[in-house]
């Protein structure tokens, strides 16, 4: 019998199921979000305010004058937001594969990259959620956004938040064990918010040792926080829309390999879903 050829609304349907499931999940999870409040917030109130007196940010683009510290962390800690949640949604598909969920998503019959790219959306949506309570909270306190900055910054934020869930998403390939994958996100989260843009203009970081400029000058999440930088004010970051677009592809494409590997290799030695160490024996 021929294949049956699905129609749009099969991918509709499968999209919105995967934003209706992150969504509910992600109610259900009260500390996940009162950790994405307050882990930028903190950063805000306490460490931009507190060293605002000591800390002189340089007049770098796209600013024109020279501004305080905590109104130039702010796309440092909007990036912080979609990195962090990027890690949780990768933590969530290695639970997924633990449970077998996942390989159940990947056996439906649309194809394995959509089914990904879905859950990326998802993870997306929900750290968009995060960024306006945190935008909410920093315009009651200490910074005064510039609101048409971060409607015309949407777009760039999208993308942003695509490319650090496919570097999670591709970290959720390649880690095995669910024990090891926290060990593993703290790896690539740290260095990658410490060595980047997000806390100090890399001209004053150049001034104090060129290693770290350059290690963070080929850092992906600089060029994402750039990019939310200029697009706060009006701006085209070129070059970083063009860093983040590409890490985006080749990081969605390394994950959908290894998830394929993954795929193909349990469907050859016909093992069954993994269970949970809970339920093992019962």
């Amino acid at each position: 019998m021929p294949e049956r050829v699905l129609g749009p609304r099969a991918y509709l349907n499968a999209l919105t199921g995967i934003l209706w499931r992150e969504g509910l999940r992600f109610l259900k999870q009260r500390s996940r979000l009162i950790a994405a409040l307050v882990r930028p917030t903190i950063w805000l109130l306490v460490f931009a305010v507190g060293f605002r007196g000591m800390l002189e940010v340089a007049r770098v683009p796209p600013y024109d004058v020279q501004v305080g510290y905590e109104t130039y962390v702010i796309p440092g800690l909007l990036g912080m937001i979609q990195l962090f949640n990027g890690m949780q949604s990768s933590l969530s598909l290695v639970v997924d594969r633990e449970l077998g969920s996942m390989r159940m998503l990947l056996a439906a019959p649309l194809p394995p990259g959509y089914l990904l790219f879905c859950k990326l959306l998802a993870g997306v949506a929900v750290s968009a959620i995060q960024i306006v309570l945190f935008v909410l909270v920093a315009e009651a306190t200490v910074v005064d956004l510039p609101l048409l900055g971060l409607l015309r910054a949407l777009p760039v934020l999208l993308l942003t938040g695509v490319m650090l869930g496919a570097i999670g998403l591709l970290l959720s390939a390649t880690v095995r064990e669910l024990e090891n994958f926290a060990g593993v996100m703290n790896f690539v989260i740290f260095p990658l918010f410490f060595l980047s843009s997000a806390l100090y203009p890399l001209v004053q970081m150049r001034a104090s040792s060129e290693l770290l400029y350059w290690i963070s000058l080929f850092n992906p999440f600089t060029h994402a926080v750039e990019a939310i930088r200029f697009a706060l004010y009006g701006e085209l970051a070129g070059q970083a829309l063009l860093v983040v677009a590409g890490c985006t592809v080749a990081g969605f494409a390394l994950a959908l390999r290894g998830y394929r590997a993954r795929t193909e290799g349990a469907q050859l030695t016909g093992r069954p879903p993994v269970l949970p160490r809970t339920t093992r024996g019962s």
